[in-house]
């Protein structure tokens, strides 16, 4: 090769280089924003994953494990003026009136949300008040007074059981629902980026994250009917 050949192959060697290694900083500044969302997503969902998780192996074995319902009874009187908003929510066919709902709170710990819907039989009103774990009812009536509140609860298994599927656990309890499962699902994209970054050392990255998504595909394909 000539001096002047020579002189014209080092620019591009040189400018190979410089492509290789922008292409190396590019890369390493990636897996840098990876790792940090990796390990945040990670520290964020962590314990509501393994609530999740253990909340789903007592889901799938519902039936074995034994619950022993505890049912408490309360009663109660509602003073004269509350009797008369009682009696206007029975003729106007309205919501729990926000009075009574904040002295059924405060006497008897019956806790309705505002404007619970009342089922009115006669003169007997009957508020439902569900909740994770077990379950709940009040009911007052709009002639005597009387109130009676009963209250049932299934356990902490069945009261996280009830928080996995989030049942009659509010909107708050929605809501983060909504924000866990986003954390997961950055927990997953990033990990999925990572194996990719890495999987040129790990040969087996791949083969297994197929092994994951085949071996569900085929259990419920085969076994679920």
């Amino acid at each position: 090769m000539s001096a002047s050949e020579l002189v014209g192959a080092k620019p591009a060697i040189d400018e190979d280089k410089a492509r290789a290694k922008r292409a190396a900083q590019r890369r390493a500044g990636l897996l840098r924003q990876m790792v940090q969302w990796h390990w945040i997503s990670a520290a964020i969902c962590l314990v509501g994953t393994l609530m999740f998780a253990i909340t789903g192996i007592t889901l799938n074995h519902a039936g074995d494990i034994e619950a022993k319902p505890k049912t408490v009874e309360i009663e109660g009187q509602l003073p004269a003026d509350l009797i008369a908003a009682a009696k206007s929510a029975q003729a106007a066919k309205s919501t729990l009136p926000d009075p009574i709902r904040v002295w059924l709170a405060k006497e008897i710990g019956a806790k309705a949300p505002k404007a619970a819907a009342i089922e009115w039989s006669d003169e007997e009103a009957y508020v439902a008040l569900p909740r994770p774990g077990g379950d709940g009812w009040v009911t007052f009536d709009a002639g005597t007074g009387e109130v009676l509140h009963e209250t049932t609860s299934r356990g902490w298994i069945a009261y996280l059981n009830d928080l996995h599927k989030g049942r009659n656990s509010g909107p708050v309890w929605s809501l983060f629902l909504d924000i866990f499962a986003v954390g997961c699902v950055v927990f997953c994209i990033t990990g999925l980026i990572l194996m990719q970054l890495h999987s040129h050392a790990r040969k087996l990255t791949w083969p297994l994250v197929g092994l994951g998504l085949l071996v569900p595909m085929v259990l419920a394909l085969l076994f679920i009917h």
